[in-house]
């Protein structure tokens, strides 16, 4: 398989997507945050001294996912129709990060889902690593996509 971002001496290049059809997409990525358990109770009770983390993780995802052209350099500037971005606690430690980006449009929305799930984390971290330095985040991945000429995918 080729790969859409080389021109054919090599150099990076930004896909043209001129002819290509507006079509239908979603995708959905996911993030886990681990943590002492003690960090995910204050987050999930909204005890921590910073205020409620969720809520500043949301926004910053789904910020970041409307920014994603700015920091990804050969991705499209995209009309993001909706963008959500989920917490839920699966165990004392686990914290998963969940962000669904959709539009109707030429390119798909994966790297905007993906961007949105790691900012979140980020933020999470950033608010919380005073209390808790060695929280992890880790497998950050595409869930499904949905829409566009390859059609549905779902890991």
């Amino acid at each position: 398989m080729a790969l859409t971002h080389l021109d054919e001496t090599g150099a990076a290049r930004m896909v043209d997507v001129t002819d290509k059809s507006l079509t239908h997409r979603i995708a959905r990525a996911q993030a886990i945050v681990t943590m002492q358990a003690t960090t995910l109770a204050m987050i999930m009770e909204g005890q921590h001294a910073k205020g409620d983390v969720l809520a500043v993780a949301r926004i910053a995802g789904i910020q970041a996912a409307k920014k994603t052209a700015d920091l990804i350099p050969l991705c499209h500037p995209l009309m993001l129709s909706s963008v959500t971005v989920t917490f839920q606690a699966d165990s004392s430690t686990q914290l998963y990060v969940t962000a669904t980006c959709k539009l109707t449009g030429q390119t798909g929305v994966e790297m905007e889902a993906l961007t949105a799930v790691s900012v979140a984390a980020l933020t999470i971290y950033d608010m919380c690593k005073a209390v808790d330095k060695g929280m992890v985040i880790e497998n950050i991945q595409l869930l499904e996509k949905k829409g566009g000429k390859s059609g549905d995918w779902q890991r």
